[in-house]
């Protein structure tokens, strides 16, 4: 049943957040093992504890901080030199259970829409994706601290994980007959919004772009697909 308030697109992207951080049964256990402690863990602690490699130790850590149940900080042993610095995870202080978008302030909404008359329709989009890609950079470097850069593939699922969790329900995938990849969102947050002025959309592009700077190196986004548009889904090529 879908809880009073919420449309069925909403429910279904707050599902998809939890069942994207919790859905694996090994990181469900991570994540109980990081909240034992208050220090929080490293990934070789979880890959000795779990018997995992390393590398899909921090997959799964990765995983539960790009959907804001871990958080990470970077800290170097007073004795060492050059090297990577020790990441520890730690839980936020997130509840576990469903967590749903924010209701929308119709107040705020409105205010958005008027301001948004009023300023020429490249320079808003110049201004909505600007402030996409500082978010999507702030995201980037709370996931990967002092981190080398993934690859993109890998870049590219941490972005779609990381918007599922804000409420876009993403996920990447190859497109038909092209070597290019998308992320495909099924659900906006800003609902209506969005539909009202589509230069809100920008928003999404400047994330993924953002995120991705941060993840891998510079790219250029462009948008394919958008449901104000009258798509059924919300399309971000590369």
């Amino acid at each position: 049943m879908v809880e009073e308030g919420l449309t069925a697109g909403e429910f279904s992207a707050a599902v998809t957040a939890v069942t994207s951080a919790f859905g694996d049964p090994t990181r469900r256990e991570i994540y109980l093992f990081a909240r034992e402690g208050e220090v929080g863990v490293t990934a070789s602690e979880v890959a000795e504890r779990f018997e995992l490699h390393p590398n899909v130790a921090r997959h799964h850590l990765d995983k539960l901080a790009a959907g804001g149940y871990l958080e990470v900080a970077v800290q170097r042993a007073a004795h060492a030199g050059v090297g990577r610095p020790s990441k520890r995870y730690r839980a936020t202080a997130k509840d576990t259970g469903l967590e749903f978008p924010a209701r929308r302030d119709d107040l705020l909404v409105t205010l958005l829409g008027r301001a948004l008359e009023l300023v020429p329709a490249a320079k808003a989009e110049a201004m909505a994706e600007a402030v996409g890609i500082e978010y999507g950079q702030t995201l980037a470097a709370s996931m990967a601290p002092g981190e080398g850069h993934r690859s993109f593939q890998s870049a590219l699922h941490a972005v779609a994980d990381a918007l599922t969790a804000h409420g876009f329900a993403a996920h990447a995938e190859a497109r038909p007959g092209s070597r290019s990849l998308a992320i495909i969102a099924e659900h906006c947050p800003f609902g209506d919004a969005a539909v009202q002025h589509p230069v809100i959309c920008a928003v999404d592009r400047g994330i993924v772009k953002g995120m991705l700077a941060g993840l891998y190196g510079d790219t250029v986004p462009h948008t394919e697909a958008s449901r104000p548009q009258g798509d059924d889904v919300c399309v971000t090529a590369l």
